[in-house]
C-alpha cells in the first residue's frame, strides 16, 4: 500500500444519513465553497486549525504554558496542537490531522461487521473530499480490495479528469445539487455551479448509481421556481436512481464562534423549513418519476 497521506477531521462511526446501512463516515478538509450554511465550517480550510470553545474553558492556563508561541493570535497559530493536548476539558481542539491511508483504514475496518450485516460500508465526505484526490483515490483501492462498498459525498468542485478517474473505484456517489440558477449559487456558495451541472452529465454518461442530495435552505433555494428547476434537472441527470432533499437546521451555528468568526446573517435569520413544505417540494420530484426522500438536515 502506498503512504499517501490527507488530512481528516473527524471520523463519525455508526452513521445512518450517509448512504445504505450503517456506514463509518471520513470528513476530508478543504472545500473551495463557501456556503452560507455549511454545517461543517471547520472543513473548508484544507489545513488543520485550532477551534476553542468558551463554555468548556476553566480558565486554568494549561494551553497557554503548552504553547510555544504564547497563544499568539489565530492568525499566528501553527496549529501544532500543543494547547488542545494540554486543555482538560476540550475547550480547545485540533480541527484536522495528517493521517495515512493506513490509518482511516485501521479505523474503518473496526466496523467492517456493521457493514456486513447492514449493507453498509465507508462514506468519504468533508468539505469537498475531491480536494484531495489522491488521498481519496488510495483509499478508495484499499476499501475495494478488502471488499467494503464505498460512497463519496461531493459537490463535484473539481476537474472533471479528477471524478472521472474516481467514478469506477466508487459505489455510490452522494452528489450535492445546491441550486439550478448559476448566479444564485454564486451567491449562496461563492462558487458557480457551470463546472458542477457538467460534472454531473459526464459522470451520468458512466456510473449509475448517483443520489442527488439538495438542502432545501430558505431565503436561498426554498421557492416553486427553484424547486420546479432542481426537479426538472434532475430528472433529465443520466444515472440519478434517488434524491433526498435535506431540511436545513441551525444546529451548526455555534461552530463559527470556536473557530473565530461569525455566523452570516442569514444563517441567523433561516428556520427550518415546515415539514408540509418539504413534503410539497418532495412531490414536485415525486411527479418526475424520481425516488424522492426527505432525509435528517443540511
Amino acid at each position: 500500500m502506498a503512504m499517501t497521506e490527507g488530512i481528516i477531521f473527524n471520523v463519525q462511526r455508526y452513521s445512518l444519513h450517509d448512504g445504505p446501512g450503517i456506514r463509518t463516515t471520513v470528513f476530508l478538509k478543504g472545500c473551495p465553497a463557501r456556503c452560507w450554511w455549511c454545517h461543517n465550517p471547520e472543513s473548508q480550510n484544507p489545513s488543520p486549525q485550532t477551534a476553542w470553545s468558551q463554555n468548556r474553558c476553566i480558565s486554568c492556563d494549561a494551553c497557554l504554558l503548552a504553547c510555544h508561541e504564547g497563544l499568539k493570535p489565530r492568525e499566528a497559530c501553527r496549529a501544532c496542537g500543543d494547547c488542545a493536548e494540554a486543555c482538560p476539558t476540550g475547550a480547545r481542539e485540533l480541527l484536522g490531522t495528517p493521517t495515512s491511508v493506513e490509518e482511516v483504514l485501521h479505523l474503518i475496518l473496526k466496523d467492517r461487521m456493521f457493514f456486513e450485516d447492514s449493507g453498509g460500508g465507508v462514506t468519504f465526505s468533508g468539505g469537498e473530499p475531491l480536494c484531495q484526490p489522491a488521498f481519496l483515490k488510495e483509499l478508495l483501492l484499499a476499501c475495494r480490495a478488502r471488499g467494503i462498498h464505498t460512497a463519496v459525498d461531493t459537490a463535484a468542485l473539481c476537474p472533471p479528469e479528477t471524478l472521472l478517474d474516481l467514478a469506477p473505484l466508487t459505489d455510490l456517489f452522494l452528489f450535492d445539487l445546491k441550486c439550478a440558477d448559476d448566479a444564485l449559487h454564486q451567491k449562496g456558495t461563492g462558487v458557480g455551479n457551470a463546472r458542477i451541472l457538467d460534472n454531473l452529465t459526464r459522470l451520468g454518461r458512466m456510473h449509475r448509481n448517483i443520489w442527488l442530495r439538495i438542502p432545501v435552505i430558505p431565503g436561498f433555494n426554498d421557492t416553486e421556481a427553484e424547486m420546479t428547476a432542481l426537479a426538472d434537472l434532475a430528472a433529465r441527470a443520466a444515472g440519478v436512481r434517488q434524491v433526498w432533499l435535506l431540511p436545513y437546521h441551525g444546529t451548526w451555528a455555534a461552530k463559527p464562534a470556536r473557530l473565530g468568526t461569525e455566523p452570516a446573517a442569514e444563517a441567523l435569520a433561516a428556520q427550518t423549513p415546515a415539514p408540509q413544505t418539504m413534503e410539497h417540494f418532495a412531490r414536485l420530484f415525486a411527479a418526475r418519476g424520481l425516488d424522492t426522500q426527505i432525509g435528517g438536515g443540511a
